[in-house]
Formats: C-alpha cells, structure tokens, sequence
C-alpha cells in the first residue's frame, strides 16, 4: 500500500515537471514566433529618352513591431530596359546588417551583390502579373561566399478601375522562393538547399500617378520556423 501511494506521488510529481517543462517550451515558441513588423520604402525611376535608371528599396524589419531590430536592408541597383522587350533587367548591392531576437544588441553584416529580371504581363483587363528572378552573390560575416536564387510571382488585382490611375484600390499578392546555391557555410556547418518561403497578402491605394501605398500580411517559412510579418510599404516611381 505504501509503495502504491509512493509510486503514484512520483507518477503525478512526473507529469506535473513533463506540464512545466511544456508549457515553457510552448511560451518560448509564442514568444519567439510573435508578429513582426517590416516598414519599407521602394524606388524606380527611369532617365529620360534613355533604355537605363536605377532602382532599390530601404527596409526596416523588426521582430516585433517596432524596436527590437531584425533587419536594416539598404539595396540599389542600375535598370536596363531593352527595346522591344517588356522586361528591366538590374544589376545591384545591398548591405544588410542583422539583429538578433530579444534584449541582445548583437548584429552582423552582410555584402550582397544581385542580378534580377523582372517581366511582366497582363492577364484580361485587371490581373497585372510580374516575374521576377534575382542571383545573388552574399558575403555574410563569418561565413564562406554563398549564392542564393530566387524567384517571385506578383500579382496585382485594381478593384475600382482597370489601371492604377489615382484613387486606386487594388489587391496585392505575391509568393517568393528561395533556394541555397550552396549547403557548406564554412567552419562544419551547413544550411539546407531550400532557404524559405514567404506568402504576401495586402491592400493597395494609388495615392497618386508614380505614388501607391501598400498594407499586408507575410508568412514567412524557414525549415525550422514560420512567422507572421505585418508589412507598411511605399512605392515610389519618380
């Protein structure tokens, strides 16, 4: 009887720390999965009388909504526009300095030079599609030169006109993929080919003629995690 009752207090002490120790497993990935915030700011603009321009964007990514630092992207880029081709074609760098989650101030940098094509096209009267393909050549810090190849699939949807003329509002979308072009990273360590996904859901407003607003939703998937991203971006063709 005795050791009925001493087996069973150890049973229930067991589960209780098994429930503790879940729990705290379950907060942390709450925690750490918790919606972040992108704030983004995108140009374009095209020389007159001239096939050339340049292009890039300035992004602001937090963990959170702001304050705890995931990402600085600073990218820019030259244009070219072929003749008798409905395509643009850049060629650019990035600098990309990385914060880590939570309290640490710990950053590290990365060099980034790429190669994109972007073509687009329209389906009926209201459905804009664009392709875009990017190389990229990465100097991460601490880290052997890495490649990485992506392809993006846009789609915007006008609601109330049929172009995006002033007063616009029109669905965005957009699916991203990305893929390693190499798994060794240097000193042992590996990455799988498949880097992530993200999955991008908004509202546009066309402000004016070159000036649209955009509001959405992201998913990002890595191998190892998925995390919502609230996204405020700036489209600025000049």
């Amino acid at each position: 009887m005795l050791f009925s009752q001493k087996y069973s207090e150890m049973r229930l002490n067991g589960l209780l720390l098994l429930v503790l120790m879940t729990s705290s497993t379950m907060l942390a990935q709450v925690e750490s999965g918790k919606t972040g915030a992108w704030y983004m700011y995108f140009f374009d603009h095209q020389f007159k009388e001239s096939q050339f321009g340049f292009q890039g964007d300035v992004q602001y990514r937090n963990w959170n909504l702001g304050g705890d630092l995931e990402q600085l992207l600073l990218r820019s880029g030259v244009t070219y526009r072929p003749k008798g081709v409905n395509a643009k074609f850049t060629l650019g760098y990035a600098h990309i300095t990385s914060g880590a989650y939570g309290d640490s101030d710990a950053t590290t940098t990365e060099s980034r030079i790429y190669q994109e094509a972007l073509l687009p096209h329209k389906l009926g009267n209201r459905v804009y599609l664009t392709h875009r393909f990017r190389y990229e050549q990465r100097f991460v810090e601490d880290q052997d030169f890495r490649t990485r190849y992506r392809y993006n699939l846009f789609m915007n949807i006008p609601f109330n006109a049929s172009n995006f003329e002033k007063n616009t509002i029109y669905a965005a979308l957009y699916n991203e993929l990305f893929v390693n072009g190499q798994k060794d990273i240097g000193d042992n360590r590996e990455v799988e080919f498949f880097d992530r996904n993200r999955t991008y859901l908004g509202i546009g407003y066309v402000l004016k003629k070159g000036m649209k607003f955009q509001l959405g939703w992201m998913n990002q998937k890595t191998n190892s995690l998925g995390k919502a991203q609230l996204q405020v971006s700036f489209h600025h063709n000049f």
